[in-house]
């Protein structure tokens, strides 16, 4: 699996800005990946050096749109936990 297809993208949310301090980064990432794919690809694409990885899978909601009911996609998502003094900068 290359690793642009394990990284969907980041979750930029008011939590995960919280949590940034911490150096906890969080990312929509594939839902059949697994943990050591993703820390692969963290540390090859943004040249850091992880510490953790969690991961947590949500499944789909069912949502109606003009009267058919159907259901969103399931998704996953992996908290990246960075070793001491490294950074990820989003532009």
């Amino acid at each position: 699996m290359n690793i642009y297809e394990v990284i969907r993208k980041p979750l930029i949310t008011e939590k995960g800005a919280h949590q940034e301090k911490a150096g906890k980064y969080f990312f929509h990432v594939k839902t059949d990946a697994k943990k050591h794919e993703i820390r692969e690809a963290v540390e090859r694409i943004f040249n850091v050096k992880v510490a953790k990885v969690n991961t947590m899978v949500f499944g789909g909601k069912w949502k109606r749109v003009r009267f058919q009911p159907g259901k969103t996609s399931d998704w996953k998502k992996a908290i990246v936990t960075l070793k001491e003094g490294q950074k990820i900068e989003f532009a």
